[in-house]
Order: structure tokens, then C-alpha cells, then sequence
């Protein structure tokens, strides 16, 4: 089984904007490979749907808490799998979500790693109390034209992954998110070291 948990804030407002990333690549996910229409399940705090895919049960997520409570979902979702070997568990977690550390157009793949800063991850690490998952990184890395050297910078960094991708971006948003799904479906056909050899580049 895997749980391939996508970084978003739901509703309108946040659609298409760079922090919904994890939601959109999911959505396509979801799309290419013919999942069921996502559901909302009260009980995940989030978006549901699932499949098997070469007889592994994938289940796609979407957290309904907002990105800096991404980690409430997750947490529930581990619960209620009712599994005794969490570590199994977190070690088939998948979190796919934007990086301001990565160029637009590029992924990564990591396991282990802290949060850099994206409250997102940083909510998951802090709820299920470990980092041990795997991360598919989406780079949304500002051009040089966006200066970040004042005392603002912690609001302008807010302000940068709320807005809407630019014209220049969504000539390449396609195709990373493209990138991403395949990057995805590698893994998970032919495990995430495959995926880390081929994407990490």
C-alpha cells in the first residue's frame, strides 16, 4: 500500500496558485491513471480516492486542513489504517508538495530530510513524529527579479506561494507536473530509488 498525500489549501481562492502544486499534481495523477473521482472523507480530514495499481492499493490524498495543518490528515489517515507497524507505514508515505529551494521545472525526490521551511512538511513531521517518508519536491524557485533581502521577507515568501502562477511559469507548469506523475508511477512500479536515479538529475 501506498499513501501519496498532495500539499494544498482547498477551496477556490487557492486553485492554481504555486502552493496548491501537490494538489494539482495529484489531480492529474489521478486523471492519467483513471482513479475514481476524489471524495471528501470526514473521517481523513481530506480528499480520498484509491485504486490498485499492479495489485498494490494506492491511495491518493488531498488534506482539507490547510497547508499548515496538513499534518492533522495524515496523522488521522495512519490511524485509522489501524496498522501496528507504523514504520511500514511512513516508509510508504509519499508527499508530494512545492520547494522555493528547487528551479521552476525541476522535481526531486528525498527521504529523510527535514521540512526546509515548508510548514506544510513541517506539520506532518511534527504530528506523526518522524521525517522518515519520501518527498516528491516541486521546484517553484523565484527568478532573480524577485528580491528577498528586507526585513519583509517572511511576508513576501507568503505572499509569493499564495499567488497564482505567471505566464512565463505555466509555459512550464505542464510539464513538471507531467514530470512529477511519471516520476510517481516509476516509484511505484519500479521502487523510489529507481525514481530518486532517473528524477535527481
Amino acid at each position: 500500500m501506498k499513501i501519496i498525500v498532495g500539499l494544498g489549501n482547498p477551496g477556490k481562492k487557492f486553485e492554481k496558485t504555486r502552493h496548491n502544486l501537490g494538489f494539482m499534481v495529484l489531480d492529474r495523477f489521478s486523471k492519467k491513471n483513471k482513479f475514481p473521482k476524489f471524495k471528501m472523507k470526514k473521517e481523513f480530514l481530506a480528499m480520498v480516492s484509491e485504486k490498485k495499481i499492479r495489485k498494490e492499493k494506492i491511495i491518493l490524498v488531498k488534506p482539507q486542513t490547510f497547508m499548515n495543518n496538513s499534518g492533522l490528515a495524515v496523522k488521522e489517515i495512519l490511524k485509522k489504517l489501524r496498522t501496528s507497524n507504523i514504520e511500514h507505514l511512513t516508509s510508504n508515505l509519499w508527499v508530494v508538495h512545492d520547494d522555493l529551494d528547487i528551479p521552476s521545472g525541476k522535481i526531486k525526490i528525498s527521504f529523510g530530510r527535514g521540512s526546509g521551511g515548508h510548514k506544510g512538511v513541517q506539520s506532518i513531521i511534527d504530528e506523526i513524529k518522524t521525517r522518515d517518508f519520501v518527498r516528491f519536491r516541486i521546484g517553484i524557485k523565484p527568478n532573480s527579479k524577485f528580491k528577498m533581502q528586507n526585513a519583509k521577507l517572511k511576508f513576501k515568501i507568503q505572499n509569493f506561494v499564495l499567488e497564482k502562477f505567471n505566464k512565463k511559469e505555466e509555459k512550464i507548469l505542464k510539464e513538471v507536473i507531467e514530470m512529477a506523475c511519471q516520476a510517481i508511477k516509476m516509484a511505484i512500479k519500479e521502487g523510489v530509488e529507481k525514481a530518486m536515479s532517473e528524477f535527481n538529475k
